[in-house]
């Protein structure tokens, strides 16, 4: 055995290792919602001995998943839809156009990233109490639409475009809009699906804004109704499990089927961050 074949064996296992590690929990979770309460109780180990799914039916039917739901996922569509509209819209302003200003827009898009969000949270909440959307998607949704990661990625892709494609487009007739939705935008779908996914996840996790402006149950979305079930259920060791993967599912599934889009976006924020 080389030495090299040897690093690689060393190397893979710890991989394999790190990776058992960090799936444990989600296995601890499913194991424990698919026991009865009195299994959990008695401690019988982590193995997966009993397949009881009485704890998601109770969850199904006696909590307002299914409301919940349905408000994660129209806020969060409305959410991703606006920021991305907005910050193409914003960062084509701040590429391709002149206006007076224009140094000063951007350098308050950049400087907003030293503003922490929780510090905006009393001053947006009186304006959503003024505004009377306290306990409405709205509250939730437009103190949510400043994101301006979206503008500077945007921004710099822009740039990137020869300014030989934009006068072509100029002497056929095209207007702005036509240059932004008919060159600019299709020259960077992957950049948009990748912001489009990582936007949504983060809308869709948002946790302390929703149980902020959010006190009718109705109007709660998943991981805010999540804290509900101890209201409901007591300690219920099962249903609270059930209930974390419930939510967590389509957030899950979505990172699986976009695992390189979302790896994009993660790499394109942090080295816009960094």
């Amino acid at each position: 055995m080389t030495a090299k074949h040897a690093r690689n064996i060393a190397f893979s296992g710890i991989v394999l290792i790190a990776g058992a590690i960090w799936i444990f929990p989600l296995y601890w979770a499913l194991t424990t919602s698919l026991r009865s309460e009195n299994r959990i109780i008695a401690n019988t180990g982590i193995l997966l001995d009993e397949l009881n799914f009485s704890a998601y039916a109770a969850v199904l039917s006696n909590s307002k998943l299914p409301m919940w739901y349905l408000n994660s996922v129209g806020t969060s569509l409305i959410i991703t839809a606006i920021v991305l509209v907005i910050g193409m819209m914003c960062a084509y302003a701040l590429s391709q156009l002149s206006f007076p200003g224009r140094r000063a827009l951007y350098l308050l898009v950049v400087a907003s990233f030293m503003v922490p969000v929780p510090a905006l949270y009393v001053a947006q909440f009186i304006l959503m109490s003024d505004m009377n959307l306290v306990n409405t998607w709205w509250g939730i949704i437009l103190p949510q639409l400043i994101v301006p990661v979206v503008v500077i990625v945007y921004k710099q892709f822009f740039d990137a475009i020869p300014k030989e494609m934009r006068e072509a487009v100029l002497l056929d007739g095209g207007g702005e809009f036509v240059l932004l939705f008919k060159l600019y935008l299709p020259l960077n779908w992957g950049i948009t699906a990748a912001l489009a996914i990582i936007t949504f996840i983060s809308a869709w996790n948002n946790f302390f804004w929703p149980f902020l402006v959010v006190t009718s149950e109705d109007m709660m979305t998943i991981p805010v109704g999540i804290t509900q079930v101890n209201d409901n259920f007591g300690v219920a060791y099962a249903r609270m499990m059930a209930l974390a993967l419930l939510a967590a599912a389509p957030v899950i599934i979505g990172y699986l089927l976009f695992q390189k889009r979302v790896t994009e976006a993660v790499m394109i924020s942090a080295g816009v961050k960094g």
